[in-house]
This record gives C-alpha cells, structure tokens and sequence, in this order.
C-alpha cells in the first residue's frame, strides 16, 4: 500500500476569509493545492484548489474572486468533481460601510447540481478593521437560478423541475486574527441564506481554518468546512464536511509600486 498523505504546494497570497478587499495593496493573490492518495486497501483520491485574487484597477473601486474546486473519488468512482466562484465588486471598501455587487457561479456533483448561479448587491460594516484583528458583517439581496440532474426533492412542492429559481437574503460573518506573535493566523466566515418565498428553503455555511508560516509567504494551511442545505435532491444529505490540508503562498503589490 502506498499513501502519498499532501498533494501539495503552489503560488500566490492571502486565503478566503484573509484577502482583504480594505487593505491598501493594490494587488493580492492567493493559490493552494491540497489533497490525498491512497492506493491498497483503500483506494481514495481527493484533489481541492484555490485561486483568490483582490485588484483595485481604478481608485475606489475594488474586485475581489475566490475560486476553488474539489475532486474526489473512491476506487476510481467519481464522488465530487465541483467548481465555486464567488465574484465581487466594491466600492470604497476601506470606509467602515461599503456597498458591493455580487456575482456567484457553481456546480456540486454530489448534490447534483448541474450548474447554480446568482447575482445580487448588499453592504458590509467593517466591525473590526486592526492589522492584526478583522471582523465584517455583510448583508445583501440576490437572485439564484439552480439546475439539477433530477426533478424529484425532499421538498415535494418543487418536484417536476430541474431548475428551482428565487429570491434570497444573505448575511455573512467573517474575519481573521495573528496570533503567537504572528506565528499563527486564525481565519473564519459563515453565512446564512434565507428565501423570501419558502421558510424550508434556506443554507448555511461556515468554514475554519489556520495558516502557519514556514518560510517568506509560504505557509502550512489547514480548513474545515461545513455546509447544509435544505432543500436537496431526494435521497441527497443535506450536510457535507471536509477537512484539508497543505501549503500557500501569499503575494502582495502595494499601491504605487
């Protein structure tokens, strides 16, 4: 049997919860690649990448995209093969409210999603704004439109569609935090996405993690992520987890240089 434990390594920045569309650097950059492989008695393999960048190509305005992917199978048996970008435009971030535009694509193979999108705006307060403590609060309104590889739920009034498209509310909790005099930084979000129509149709997400730098940006990262969802395609489980570990790099550009 042979265990080949992290997949690892690659370039570039600040993490999920830790590319700060406030911060002053005119260009951030985050990628990782963590996973596992197992061959023998049990046959796993698990893939997941992240690429999260933060540019300000005009003064007051600020684009932020966090893209990640999973991969997995289990004696060659396809369990997760997903895509998730989430996409956002700000405007004067560094003020202590800001409004932003917000634009999220996806696609889930153990839920059967085919393809999730929505598209909407809200405002954050910065609760927290400390270079080594940040805590945000967010709220906001979008519009979802989700098509499945099946029309049957385990909310029986949706069934007969492949595509389930509506309003939803978002609030969002996040921030990070160094601690052991820098050696250790602490990163956390969860959000909550209610619908206007339908008090059964609403998720939850919250993710945690840590990264510990080793040597001029690059750092061992780990992150466990929770999420529910309530409406799901019959036979589905409304909660997955994952736990992940591997290394980052981390790239910033100030302002002017």
């Amino acid at each position: 049997m042979t265990r080949l434990i992290f997949l690892l390594c690659l370039i570039a920045s600040s993490a999920l919860a830790q590319l700060n569309e406030s911060d002053t650097a005119r260009f951030q950059l985050r990628a990782s690649l963590t996973g596992n492989f197992q061959q023998g008695n049990v046959e796993v393999t698990t893939v997941r990448g992240k690429l999260d960048l933060v540019t300000s190509p005009v003064r007051s305005w600020v684009f932020k995209s966090q893209n990640s992917s999973l991969y997995q199978s289990f004696y060659s048996a396809k369990a997760d093969n997903d895509l998730f970008s989430r996409n956002y435009l700000y405007y004067r971030p560094e003020r202590r409210i800001y409004p932003f535009a917000i634009a999220y694509v996806s696609t889930n193979y153990r839920r059967k999603i085919d393809l999730r999108y929505f598209a909407g705006a809200g405002a954050t307060l910065q609760l927290i704004c400390k270079p080594q403590n940040v805590l945000k609060l967010s709220a906001g309104t979008v519009y979802e439109n989700t098509r499945f590889s099946a029309d049957t739920y385990n909310e029986a009034h949706y069934n007969g569609s492949q595509l389930i498209d509506l309003w939803r509310g978002t609030v969002w909790l996040g921030g990070w935090h160094y601690l052991l005099d820098n050696h250790l930084r602490l990163y956390y979000d969860a959000y909550y996405q209610p619908t206007f129509s339908d008090t059964n149709n609403y998720r939850w997400q919250y993710d945690i993690g840590f990264d510990f730098p080793i040597w001029r940006g690059l750092a061992f990262n780990a992150l466990y992520t929770y999420t529910h969802e309530n409406v799901v395609v019959t036979n589905i489980y409304p909660d997955d987890k994952i736990l992940t570990v591997g290394l980052s790099y981390t790239l910033r550009k100030l302002q002017g240089r």
